[in-house]
């Protein structure tokens, strides 16, 4: 992790690790779409990133120890596993989500995440929390009984996609 910065201060710490909006989208993408893969990160970017911003910014969280990077060797991808401190960015995340709700035009497909984070509350952010843990980190969930989050949290945008398609037919 960077040492280096203007202060010490946490909040200057903070937006200092995730203060462009690219670092966040990326993480964004990581947590909520579960690509892992720079193409996959690429493709999959609803705001379009160009490759060598993609680039610098995955690097940066690996140096800032937001990510980890496993090289899988010569000719094959390398995969980005979320740590600990950006696992723990899903309150953030759902705090962010919700002020966009209310503050900023969003469309239906795109808001329903945060619209159905917000209404699960402090438990399914634990659920979710367990779930990066066990894929990025290896630590099993304590309640696998339970349906994953980013399951339904892709269902729920899935049903919002088709609602259009279905309201015209």
């Amino acid at each position: 992790m960077r040492q280096d910065g203007r202060s010490g201060c946490p909040i200057n710490r903070a937006v200092e690790a995730l203060g462009d909006h690219w670092t966040l989208l990326v993480l964004r993408d990581i947590v909520f779409g579960g690509r892992r893969h720079f193409r996959e990160l690429l493709a999959g970017s609803e705001e379009g990133i160009a490759s060598n911003i993609l680039a610098d910014r995955l690097r940066r969280l690996v140096e800032d120890g937001m990510l980890t990077r496993d090289d899988a060797g010569r000719g094959r991808r390398a995969t980005y596993s979320l740590t600990e401190s950006s696992i723990a960015l899903i309150p953030v995340f759902v705090a962010l989500g919700s002020w966009g709700l209310r503050h900023r035009e969003t469309t239906e497909e795109l808001a329903v995440r945060a619209e159905l984070l917000e209404a699960g509350g402090p438990e399914m952010w634990a659920d979710f929390t367990a779930e990066l843990r066990e894929q990025h980190l290896a630590v099993p969930r304590p309640h696998p009984e339970r349906p994953p989050v980013r399951e339904r949290l892709a269902a729920a945008r899935e049903t919002a996609a088709a609602r259009p398609a279905e309201n015209t037919a």
